[in-house]
């Protein structure tokens, strides 16, 4: 197969590779990844905004920021640090944990408690709700979709997560709280669908937040960037061949069917194409539109007891939308900004025709702004599944602040392509294989 950009298209050439098919990965960009990529120096940030001048003193030196274009954490014990687990590309990275979560509730933002001593000082609720809360999350706790025993009365499949909340009798906010703050919906469509999904959520937040103590998030040092290049290199290892800087031509396609890709005159020719939206528009179809807001600040966010790193959710109830708002913060302690220097990204699905209007709520939470880098980017999924053509065209990133869902899409992809369930232990690394580590000493 021939991958084309994004992080997914990276993971995948190294999974791929690791089980002995022959690839090659080209990028029309000069680095890794398409837009999950970090951008270096601060200087080529100034220009991709198309920011008059370059960046002031007060900077610091640019080379010292990388800086994500798409904000995203990862979960504690969640499916990517799992695939970067099973394929050891961990080697290649060092992780921090993200300090804290809070979450927004009526202008002001709250702890997201991660700790039982630390859930009965919250103020988020009251006393009573607190009983109720802790009894839900011990149902969620002890819950096992393979024992009946564990479901009292609710059938997983069929009860909706509503009826399960009116079960424990939560009120509004700790509902809000639940589903946005810890299951992690951007919507409330999730309250009349079947609850086993949303307990399950709620499950894998516990058990990362349970591996750190301080929030379920972590973060690679000098940023999301690092992620591609890591696949890339097990792409490598394994005799994947990397083109950086290739302009794709064209598609060749025969018979509906892809045959190779041309670049600067030559083709070359493939089975299966792996690649992202923007290098085939015609095959896919634009699903919404992101707004990210890249805020440079001199100081930590306000209430977050000056934590280095942290996110805040704004359930889409608390501002009425029908999304969530997002912040991810960063700063120095992950080298990805200039000394006592912090990066917050706000982002959401836009919903009227004044994006920046909509996002208002957070940027409020930000101030002073040093310095704003504003994007509006479509979203697309694939309308061709690549079946006939055996082109297989990842999602477009989307506004959730962790990256469960770009994990579905990679095993999506996977099963299309390789027409079974995606497995992690075919990732694991052949213990004697070939390209072994010892010629990259």
């Amino acid at each position: 197969p021939f991958p084309l950009s994004f992080l997914q298209e990276c993971i995948l050439s190294g999974i791929m590779s690791v089980n002995g098919k022959k690839v090659l990965h080209m990028d029309r960009n000069s680095y890794y990844g398409g837009e999950s990529a970090s951008i270096t120096p601060l200087e080529d940030l100034y220009k991709r905004f198309n920011l008059p001048g370059t960046p002031p003193e007060s900077m610091g030196r640019g080379r010292d920021w990388n800086v994500d274009l798409i904000p995203k954490f990862l979960m504690a014990n969640g499916q990517l640090v799992k695939m970067l687990l099973y394929t050891e590309v961990t080697r290649y990275l060092d992780f921090k944990v993200i300090e804290g979560s809070f979450v927004y509730k009526g202008g002001k933002i709250y702890k997201v408690p991660s700790t039982e001593a630390e859930a009965l000082a919250s103020s988020l609720m009251g006393l009573f709700e607190k009983r109720r809360f802790r009894k839900f999350l011990v149902y969620v706790a002890n819950f096992d979709e393979n024992d009946s025993r564990t479901f009292e009365g609710v059938d997983p499949k069929k009860t909706t997560m509503r009826d399960v909340y009116k079960k424990f009798d939560l009120g509004q906010d700790v509902i809000d709280f639940t589903g946005h703050a810890l299951a992690l919906y951007r919507t409330d469509d999730y309250l009349d669908q079947p609850c086993q999904e949303t307990i399950n959520r709620i499950k894998l937040y516990s058990e990362s937040l349970a591996r750190y103590g301080k929030s379920p998030y972590l973060y690679p040092l000098y940023g999301l960037g690092e992620l591609p290049q890591g696949f890339a290199r097990l792409s490598a290892i394994y005799g994947g061949t990397y083109m950086l800087n290739k302009p794709i031509e064209e598609i060749v396609i025969e018979n509906g069917k892809v045959v190779g890709v041309k670049s600067e005159g030559e083709v070359a020719r493939c089975k299966q194409l792996i690649c992202d939206p923007s290098y085939v528009s015609d095959r896919v179809t634009k699903v919404g539109q992101v707004i990210r807001v890249i805020c440079i600040l001199s100081h930590p966010i306000k209430n977050t007891n000056d934590a280095n790193s942290c996110q805040i959710i704004i359930p889409q109830n608390q501002v009425n939308r029908k999304s969530d708002i997002y912040v991810c913060m960063i700063s120095s302690a992950h080298n990805v900004a200039a000394q006592g220097k912090y990066i917050a990204i706000a982002s959401t699905t836009v919903e009227t025709a004044e994006p920046e209007k909509e996002i208002k709520p957070a940027l409020d939470l930000l101030e002073p702004i040093e310095q704003k880098f504003v994007s509006i980017s479509d979203l697309f999924a694939p309308t061709d599944l690549g079946t006939e053509s055996q082109i297989f065209i990842s999602r477009t990133y989307d506004a959730t602040t962790h990256f469960e869902t770009t994990c579905d899409d990679i095993k999506d992809i996977y099963k299309r392509m390789m027409g079974s369930e995606f497995d992690f232990e075919e990732m694991k690394r052949k213990k004697n294989d070939i390209y072994g580590e010892e010629e990259q000493q």
